[in-house]
């Protein structure tokens, strides 16, 4: 299967995939590029805006994966930033996340797609999928349960390093612009990945070769 990784970060939704598929990951920030890389060397990776990326070339591939960046519409922001006392600067909720999601509803016919975000501060646009903490539109039926783990922090005071553990990932290394606790905070979690990617795999047609049943 041909897979498409926007906005990869990490690889958080990815590291339970496998090497079996050909996967391409998108993701803007150079560092995060290069670390995903050394976690998942049989990867194309592209350095690149993921939102034009998809525009380009969303006819190569099977499956999409797609989770715009989160904080316009995050209910944690919208409370710092509607409490006047705060230096949280109010802004305009990020349309990339409704653009990619009716674009993918009307154009990408052929393969399966799962557009992965927060549960914003106000009645979702569109309706979605609520799983945990996530919201997922997706033109896949996905179980109630996407086995995904629930995160615990036991000290906040360690909760960077409570996060990598619990992502399996080590962001020490990292020399970019972004927060390292952001960085992790924002990670799928990779038991929801894999079961939705089984869920995709699932939902494809099967060929016989030279059947009679083959569909066309």
């Amino acid at each position: 299967m041909k897979i498409l990784n926007l906005y990869a970060c990490l690889g958080g939704n990815r590291y339970k995939w496998g090497d079996e598929h050909e996967i391409t990951a998108v993701e803007l920030d150079p560092e995060l590029a290069r670390m995903y890389q050394e976690r998942f060397p049989n990867d194309t990776v592209i350095i690149a805006d993921a939102h034009q990326y998809l525009l380009d070339h969303y006819k190569d591939f099977d499956f999409i994966w797609s989770s715009p960046p989160c904080p316009t519409h995050s209910r944690a922001r919208y409370w710092n930033a509607s409490n006047y006392d705060t230096a949280t600067e109010p802004v305009y909720p990020d349309m990339t996340l409704y653009q990619e999601i009716i674009f993918l509803q009307h154009y990408f016919k052929t393969g399966k797609w799962v557009v992965e975000n927060v549960i914003p501060y106000y009645e979702p646009l569109i309706p979605a999928n609520k799983r945990g903490r996530h919201l997922y539109w997706t033109n896949l039926i996905l179980p109630t349960n996407l086995r995904d783990r629930r995160f615990k922090i036991s000290n906040t005071t360690k909760e960077l390093q409570e996060l990598e553990k619990f992502h399996n990932i080590d962001l020490s290394s990292y020399n970019g612009s972004q927060r390292k606790d952001k960085i992790a905070r924002n990670l799928v979690d990779y038991e929801a990945g894999k079961t939705i990617l089984d869920c995709a795999i699932n939902a494809m047609p099967k060929y016989e070769i030279n059947s009679l049943f083959d569909l066309k």
